[in-house]
């Protein structure tokens, strides 16, 4: 697919009036162009670990190059390359910020019946590592904001922030949120993870633990002659089992979790293990702190139990009675031909670091992607969803904009 094929897609549309013919043609565009363009995000690997988001930044910043956007690109590490690209408009309201990232998970050990990285279309669906966290929903993404009029009296301008290493704690927008005018400031943003392009509103935080014991080492025959570390584990275990947190369930996310997901311990079978490390998953909601709930948690545990935090991510929601959070149910309604009502889930993302990070602007999670797709072995997205949600996200932007 070249370059210049994208952005022959909206030359019809800068006048201020947007005829039939050129929704017609739109539409022919984001059916085939589109698809095109999210298949070659899918043939990217940016398997994450090791992530290597470099050639895709790469190939997206080209594109967003050529249709006008200003694209700066920022690497944590070597190859891992997030990009920031913007198009200023010329009112004093802030632009609106669209977000996604370009890393994914990796296949697992489940056999594929498909290539991952062929992006085959079968049946209406897009299938690949990716095709739906988030791929899908950054072709839409792309395609929306190169369909944008470049009009020079735009009253806000529109950004996109396109990060690597999302998939293991955020990363990539935490190194931008630290890099000084990397980000600037948003009036709205929309995270494109995959909600089947339901609009949600916000999702719980993360903590995720390390929880170390210590012991001493001996004879399997003589374990008096040792001090055991798996035993002091477990009883912590049990004790996490039976944990309560102090704070009423959220109307929308419900109560915070706690669940422990690793569990490793000892050398050998005929030894009394000196050391055991456990996994711990914690998913709050508004309201707690996370540092507070890691302070609690080892009070609760006491001596002889270290918790180390290996992953930190805030929780976030927005007001649903905000004009612009409304306005976009108004423009997801006219779509998908169903009433929406507030909703919250559960997996965090992004916008952890993202809303804050720029001036707190409200926001909406929307993507085409299928949440029940995410992470598995044959992930797929539909089609149809993609084209939607690049109809969607135009709207959304043009509206901001004042197009």
């Amino acid at each position: 697919m070249s370059r210049l094929s994208i952005l022959h897609l909206y030359v019809i549309s800068d006048s201020a009036h947007r005829t039939l013919v050129d929704k017609r043609r739109m539409a022919i565009w984001m059916h085939s162009e589109l698809i095109s363009l999210a298949r070659k995000l899918v043939s990217f690997n940016t398997m994450n670990p090791p992530g290597s988001e470099r050639d895709c930044a790469r190939f997206l910043g080209a594109l967003l190059a050529e249709g006008g956007y200003d694209v700066s690109y920022y690497e944590f590490e070597e190859r891992r390359t997030s990009l920031v690209a913007r198009r200023e408009g010329v009112g004093d309201r802030p632009p609106i910020c669209f977000s996604g990232h370009l890393d994914t998970v990796p296949l697992g050990a489940a056999e594929w019946g498909v290539d991952p990285f062929a992006g085959e279309i079968v049946e209406g669906r897009l299938y690949g590592r990716g095709s739906s966290d988030m791929k899908g929903g950054i072709a839409a993404m792309v395609s929306a904001a190169l369909s944008l009029p470049a009009r020079k009296n735009a009253r806000a301008g529109m950004a996109l922030v396109l990060t690597a290493g999302e998939e293991k704690g955020c990363e990539g927008a935490s190194y931008l949120a630290e890099v000084e005018n990397a980000l600037g400031e948003a009036g709205a943003l929309v995270v494109g993870e995959p909600t089947s392009n339901y609009p949600v509103i916000g999702h719980k935080g993360a903590l995720a633990l390390e929880m170390e014991t210590r012991g001493i080492t001996a004879h399997g025959s003589m374990p008096e002659q040792g001090d055991n570390a798996i035993y002091k584990a477990a009883e912590a275990v049990l004790k996490l089992r039976d944990y309560s947190f102090d704070i009423p369930p959220h109307s929308l996310l419900g109560s915070p979790t706690i669940n422990v997901g690793t569990f490793k311990g000892g050398i050998n079978i005929n030894s009394v293990p000196d050391r055991s490390v456990a996994g711990i998953d914690i998913r709050t909601i508004p309201g707690q702190d996370n540092e507070k709930v890691l302070e609690d948690l080892q009070s609760y545990l006491g001596q002889g139990v270290t918790l180390r935090c290996i992953l930190k991510a805030g929780s976030i929601m927005s007001d649903p009675g905000d004009e612009w959070v409304q306005e976009v149910f108004g423009i997801c309604k006219s779509f998908l031909k169903e009433e929406i009502a507030p909703k919250g889930i559960s997996y965090f993302t992004d916008a952890s670091v993202l809303k804050p990070a720029l001036k707190d602007p409200p926001t909406v999670i929307l993507g085409p992607g299928e949440p029940a797709m995410a992470h598995k072995s044959d992930e797929f997205c539909y089609t149809e969803n993609i084209r939607v949600a690049a109809e969607v996200y135009l709207e959304i932007a043009r509206r901001w904009c004042g197009f």
